[in-house]
């Protein structure tokens, strides 16, 4: 469960980080995106990278760290 939270956490950072947060699609697929990205994210072997690139942008990033395996599906909810 520890790994769990923490990468919700990290998700849920990353989301806020870039301004994604607000903009993430309604609907059955944002749904399914959204457990993917968990998914992914659980199995992710970035956390330590991704921990620190989210403690230096406390201010905010215009994208997602590009390593993470989420970065291509989060920026794309900048787009819309």
């Amino acid at each position: 469960m520890d790994r769990l939270n923490e990468r919700a956490d990290l998700m849920g950072r990353m989301l806020e980080t870039i301004g994604a947060m607000k903009k993430i699609p309604a609907g059955p697929p944002s749904k399914i995106a959204i457990r993917s990205a968990a998914f992914r994210c659980i199995n992710c072997s970035e956390t330590e990278k991704c921990k620190n690139w989210l403690d230096k942008h406390t201010d905010g990033a215009d994208k997602a760290l590009s390593e993470c395996p989420n970065a291509h599906l989060f920026n794309s909810w900048l787009d819309d």
